[in-house]
């Protein structure tokens, strides 16, 4: 997503009582925050928030966090929780590059990734966050039973990700080349991006990727 810089950003979201100022100071005691033992489902990448607020709205029982590298972006985010106390949602403006410092090993249950940049280039390869360097630190920080959900509009990234997925051996399943047209259309929930384009009639890719998983199932 391309914003506009927003000039005191930061201190705008310090006024959200969902964004945490200094998340470095919570690896390892990120259930301490929250208060309770649930899982962490992290969210890399959330654009507006309509994603991950819908999450933490209909699932109390877990805990969400949702990173963003620019600060303009994730005050996005934060406007849609109205400066409401969601006692399972914590925004984190930080680079996911850096995910091990930021969580503990097995301290994260799932990750999201939803419409990542593709970064067609293949000189730019690296920046992909499905690249084997950002699924290595992936591994790190999630628990052995841990996922990945994989969801994109770009069908080159959908299939260089399935291979980077196979390659560092996890297990896939789940896997559709038509999302809203699978069994999984029931239950998912739909980003701003998604839905602009699932309404022009453009297919939608998605996979779950885990070390724990049984053999590769497929949802078409």
């Amino acid at each position: 997503m391309r914003l506009r810089n927003i000039p005191g950003a930061e201190d705008m979201l310090r006024e959200y009582p969902t964004y945490v100022y200094q998340p470095l100071e919570h690896k390892g005691k990120w259930r301490n925050l929250f208060g309770n033992q649930n899982p962490i489902h992290v969210e890399i990448g959330s654009g507006k928030g309509r994603f991950i607020n819908t999450l933490a709205a209909r699932h109390p029982e877990i805990n969400y966090i949702a990173i963003e590298l620019k600060d303009e972006v994730l005050l996005r985010t934060a406007q849609r929780t109205e400066y409401k106390e969601i006692p399972n949602l914590k925004l984190v403006q930080f680079d996911a590059s850096k995910i091990t410092e930021l969580f503990e090993q097995n301290e994260l249950d799932r990750i999201y990734l939803n419409f990542s940049d593709p970064w067609p280039k293949t000189r730019h390869a690296k920046r992909r966050l499905t690249h084997y360097t950002f699924l290595n630190s992936y591994r790190e920080v999630l628990k052995p039973t841990g996922e990945i959900h994989l969801k994109t509009d770009n069908e080159s990234l959908f299939e260089y990700s399935l291979n980077q997925f196979a390659n560092e051996h996890f297990q896939l399943r789940n896997i559709t080349f038509n999302l809203h047209q699978s069994k999984q259309a029931e239950n998912n929930v739909m980003t701003e991006y998604e839905e602009k384009f699932s309404n022009r009639g453009q297919q939608i890719f998605r996979t779950e990727a885990g070390c724990s998983f049984n053999p590769v199932e497929s949802a078409n």
